[in-house]
C-alpha cells in the first residue's frame, strides 16, 4: 500500500525504554508515511526509567527507523524534553539534515510555528524534579498494572479502559494544570506572533484556537504514544491530528515479530553508535 506524503510530522512522548510504551504501533505508523519533516518533541527515549534489562527490539526498530529517515535525507529536529534531557547537553549539534535544539520556528506556508517541549511551564519540573520523577515511576507502574487489567476484560469481553485517563479526568488539579499549561502557551505564542504553537509534555492530544486580547493562535498538542497513541501531520496549509486506533489502513503495515527479544544496555550502546555512524555517511 502506498506510503501518505507528509510535509511536516510531530512526534512527541513516546517514552521509549519504559512498559508502557507503544513502539510497535508507532513503528507500523512510521512506515505507513513520508515525512519532508519530523519533529521529534521530548521524551522520545525515557532516560528517568530507563532499565538495563528492558528494551525491546521493537524500541530498538524506532530508533533505526529515524535514524534510516536522516540517511534518506529527511529533516529531523530533536527537541528534548524532561525524561530525555540529557540530550540538552548536546544542543546546538548540526549535522546535515538532523538537529538537536531546545525549541524551534518554522514558517509554514507563510505563517509561523513554534515547537517546544513544554516541560519550562512545569512548576513541579523547576522546584520538585525528584517528585516529578517519583510521579514518573507511579505512572509507569500505573500503564502496567493497565495491561494486566485490559488483559482480563479482554477475556471478558469487554473493551479496554485507561485508568490514568481516569484518573486525570476526575482529579480537578489535573484538569487545572493542562488548563493553566494551554494559557500559558498560548500567550507567550501570541505575545510573540507566532500563528501555530506546538507542544507535548502533558500527553492530551488537542488543536484548538485561542483568542486574548492581543490576538489569536492555534494550540496544538502531539499527546503521546503510551496511552492516546497520536501524532501531528502538517499537510497543504492544515493541521491533522492522527489517531493510530481510527487509522483503518494501518493493518496492512503492520508485522508481528515472533522472535521479539529484548537488547541488553551493551547490545543498545553499540547498535546506537553503529546506526549514527551509518548516518553520517
Amino acid at each position: 500500500m502506498k506510503k501518505r506524503e507528509i510535509e511536516v510530522l510531530v512526534v512527541s512522548d513516546v517514552h521509549l525504554g519504559t512498559y508502557g510504551c507503544h513502539a510497535d504501533e508507532l513503528l507500523s505508523y512510521f512506515k505507513s508515511v513520508k515525512p519532508q519533516k519530523v519533529i521529534l518533541n521530548g521524551d522520545i527515549i525515557d532516560v528517568w526509567q530507563f532499565r538495563k534489562r528492558y528494551w525491546p527490539k521493537s524500541h530498538m526498530k524506532v530508533v533505526k527507523y529515524v535514524m534510516g529517515w536522516i540517511s534518506k535525507g529527511v529533516e529531523v529536529y530533536y527537541i528534548p524534553g524532561n525524561h530525555d534531557e540529557m540530550v540538552r547537553k548536546f544542543v546546538g549539534f548540526d549535522i546535515s539534515n538532523f538537529k538537536i535544539t531546545n525549541k524551534l520556528v518554522l514558517e509554514l506556508d507563510g505563517k509561523k510555528a513554534w515547537f517546544f517541549h513544554g516541560d519550562v511551564f512545569d512548576v513541579t519540573m523547576q522546584h520538585s524534579k525528584w517528585l516529578a520523577q517519583l510521579g514518573a515511576v507511579g505512572y509507569d507502574l500505573l500503564i502496567y498494572i493497565n495491561s494486566f487489567v485490559n488483559f482480563i476484560s479482554k477475556l471478558m469481553g469487554r473493551g479496554k479502559i485507561s485508568l490514568s485517563k481516569k484518573i486525570k479526568d476526575k482529579v480537578k488539579s489535573a484538569v487545572k494544570f493542562i488548563n493553566n499549561f494551554e494559557i500559558t502557551a498560548t500567550d507567550i505564542a501570541i505575545n510573540n506572533k507566532y500563528d501555530y504553537v506546538v507542544c507535548g509534555h502533558i500527553h492530551q492530544p488537542e488543536i484548538k484556537n485561542y483568542t486574548n486580547h492581543e490576538g489569536s493562535v492555534t494550540y496544538l498538542n502531539s499527546g503521546d504514544w503510551v496511552e492516546n497513541l497520536t501524532a501531528l501531520e502538517y499537510n497543504q496549509g492544515a493541521w491533522k491530528l492522527y489517531k493510530f486506533t481510527e487509522d483503518k489502513n494501518i493493518k496492512h503495515f503492520i508485522k508481528e515479530d515472533p522472535n521479539e527479544a529484548f537488547l541488553s544496555n551493551t547490545q543498545l550502546f553499540d547498535n546506537l553508535v553503529k546506526e549514527f555512524a551509518l548516518t553520517k555517511k
